[in-house]
């Protein structure tokens, strides 16, 4: 199946559990943009938590969207422009405020650059502001000082026997009025009636002219099943809740490794990559080998350009945590190796034969360093490539000239 939109839970999918988009993950999405495939990042985030992740993918640049609130927004990630939304009746915050207060409970909300609570020091609700880049504001009077239309309530506590109570009360009682979910073990979301993130996805794709059949959709929540299977290949994180799972087509690695990236180079690179090259099956059948024992992976293959991750860790690096120049002379071996063998006839072989590297700055234990390698010469006996190795920030590292013999088969 040729697939014309990614779509991609957010917290637990596309980030790691330190909140972070791994180079090996952004350098696969990089790549399917650059084919033309879109991305639509789907959330329970304001997009104001979402704009610097879109950037980091550039997609502004290729044209993607932000399905933002668990489906209460869309947004077009180039011009920042509303194309849908849909928002809680502000009728209704009296009544879910005085829960929130018999309760004991917090009661948040979103504005434009303000996170607005109910009270104080709730770990929670701070966390949430910070991982927004909202300031958080304490309104006592809530529901008095809301003086905007939300798109989202969400109440807070730890009791979470008491939110589900809540959960289950309001599922009945609100029926055909709002939305209510836990999006987390101690939040509950309250949303416009019928919105979710798989109606906001159908409305993308009649905006978009395009089959949910030419869909790929990524998560791990609870929130995220609807995505999952409208999508013609859904696909679950591997730390998501067994129920995410078995809704899903494919079950993949998890945040913490790049299951995201593994994915997609599986079913969605391989399909657009010059040679028809499986990364994921060269990787697997790599992992006894210097490749799989430095952590080496494929992230790109054609015959002009190869690309590869290694992480700076203790297989990597010298004693005092500064990755070791042999690994990198390593990384650009294998990555001018397989572009060398892209390039040869089956009656041929590659043979190493010359490297030659300039280490121009420092990558440090923790990072993850992406080698780019492009050929400069393809002749019968010989191959030259130039590997540039850069940090997930982009700082160049060292520059490799390899040289390779083509020797046919004995």
């Amino acid at each position: 199946m040729e697939y014309q939109l990614l779509v991609i839970d957010v917290d637990g999918t596309l980030l790691n559990s330190n909140h972070e988009i791994t180079e090996h993950t952004r350098s696969a999405l990089i790549k399917v943009q650059q084919a033309g495939i879109r991305i639509a990042l789907a959330s329970g985030r304001p997009p104001q938590g979402l704009w610097a992740i879109s950037e980091a993918l550039d997609m502004p640049t290729y044209g993607g969207y932000i399905i933002a609130y668990n489906g209460s927004q869309i947004i077009d990630a180039a011009s920042r422009s509303v194309m849908f939304e849909r928002k809680v009746n502000p009728e209704l915050l009296p009544y879910l405020e005085k829960k929130a207060r018999k309760g004991n409970f917090a009661i948040m909300t979103y504005g434009d650059e303000q996170l607005v609570c109910n009270l104080e020091g709730n770990a929670h609700v701070e966390a949430e502001a910070l991982l927004n880049g909202l300031s958080l504001v304490v309104e006592p009077e809530f529901s008095v000082a809301i003086d905007f239309t939300p798109y989202k309530v969400v109440l807070v506590s730890d009791d979470e026997p008491a939110l589900k109570a809540l959960e289950d009360l309001w599922k009945r009682r609100l029926n055909g009025t709002v939305e209510a979910h836990r999006s987390e073990n101690y939040f509950l979301e309250i949303l416009p009636y019928g919105v979710d993130k798989d109606g906001a996805l159908s409305v993308l794709l009649d905006h978009l002219n395009i089959s949910p059949q030419s869909v790929a959709a990524f998560g791990d929540g609870v929130r995220d099943v609807g995505l999952l299977q409208l999508a013609g290949l859904g696909i679950a994180m591997g730390n998501a809740l067994p129920s995410v799972r078995a809704c899903a087509d494919y079950v993949t690695k998890s945040c913490d490794e790049d299951g995201v990236a593994e994915a997609i180079e599986q079913f969605v690179l391989v399909k657009i990559l010059k040679g028809d090259i499986p990364l994921h099956e060269m990787n697997r059948q790599s992992a006894s080998s210097l490749m799989g024992n430095l952590g080496i992976s494929y992230t790109y293959a054609s015959p002009e350009r190869v690309e590869a991750t290694m992480p700076v860790d203790h297989r990597t690096r010298q004693p005092f945590g500064i990755l070791h120049g042999g690994a990198s002379l390593a990384l650009a071996e294998t990555v001018a190796g397989l572009g060398s063998m892209l390039h040869v006839r089956p009656d041929e072989v590659v043979v190493g034969m010359q490297v030659s590297g300039n280490h121009i700055s420092s990558a440090h234990e923790g990072d993850t360093v992406r080698a780019v390698a492009t050929i400069v010469h393809a002749g019968r006996s010989s191959h030259v490539w130039n590997v540039d190795i850069f940090t997930s920030v982009g700082k160049l590292v060292s520059t490799v000239r390899v040289v390779n013999s083509i020797m046919k088969k004995s």
